[in-house]
């Protein structure tokens, strides 16, 4: 599903260098290794980037498009988060962990990423001490994501949960199909149509 990994150049890493250096001054020597252990890949919208079943070997950034993660009960998908742009995405516990992974990751839009493979971020820790900083600042930030999507999902008001949903996710509500939508947020099609609907009217009401 994934097309051939190349070395990226230069440019084309700094996003991830800057991204990096955002949570901690990144050294000389760590953009050296990235630039020797980094590639870059692209997927084309439609396709897997993970499936279900498998270990995740790789941790991806974003450069461009949108990825969905999604496990399947019987034959129903049920999307569980989404990432875009200056986003790191993997199967998280399948990577941390070494362990094989319930979720299916699924590009939205044509995507193209720059990924490191788990054994060469190990080696990072392991060779560049500072770069755990990066590491813990970057887990803290998806377990605060993740605890926010959490909370979102398990509210009961549909009406609640949608204009949460637009509040925390502005940025992805209008790339992504309404099915997404719904199933991130464990509602049926047609309630989430109402709930447009009904904001949508109330919109028209506050211009009059």
């Amino acid at each position: 599903d994934m097309t051939t990994k190349k070395q990226p150049t230069k440019e084309q890493l700094q996003p991830l260098i800057q991204l990096f250096s955002f949570f901690h001054p990144v050294g000389k020597g760590v953009e050296r290794y990235l630039a020797k252990t980094v590639f870059s890949c692209s997927i084309a919208k439609g396709d897997y980037l993970q499936r279900s079943g498998e270990v995740a070997s790789n941790l991806y950034f974003i450069k461009k498009g949108i990825v969905r993660g999604f496990i399947k009960e019987d034959k129903k998908e049920i999307t569980t988060w989404f990432a875009v742009e200056s986003e790191i995405v993997s199967t998280i516990t399948s990577f941390l962990m070494q362990v094989v992974t319930p979720e299916n990751v699924q590009a939205i839009e044509d995507c193209e990423l720059l990924a490191i493979s788990y054994a060469d971020l190990e080696k990072l820790y392991q060779q560049y001490p500072s770069f755990n900083f990066v590491g813990r600042k970057i887990t803290e930030l998806y377990y605060a994501i993740s605890e926010n999507r959490a909370y979102i999902t398990r509210l009961h008001n549909a009406e609640r949960k949608y204009n949460l949903f637009l509040k925390s996710y502005p940025h992805i509500a209008k790339r992504v199909k309404l099915i997404y939508i719904a199933s991130f947020l464990g509602i049926t099609i047609g309630t989430l149509s109402r709930v447009r609907a009904k904001a949508s009217t109330r919109k028209k009401a506050e211009i009059v």
